[in-house]
């Protein structure tokens, strides 16, 4: 379960969705449908965390919800 908050959107010139979790630095992923971004996303995630506690760097916590924009 995505706990990170997610940027989701279409790039017309790959034909792609990109989901990006910009708590997470350079952690995004890409696929044909929203659905398949975001799955794809979940797995990123994932590793992204699983990487940075094997390096010893910290993991933020998710900020959560946008109160304003």
């Amino acid at each position: 379960m995505i706990r990170y908050g997610v940027y989701l959107y279409w790039i017309p010139a790959d034909e792609a969705f990109i989901a990006e979790a910009p708590e997470l630095p350079g952690c995004a992923a890409d696929g044909a449908t929203y659905q398949e971004a975001l799955a794809n996303l979940e797995v990123v995630i994932g590793e992204w965390i699983e990487t940075a506690r094997d390096l010893g760097r910290s993991i933020p916590a998710p900020k959560g919800r946008l109160m304003f924009a």
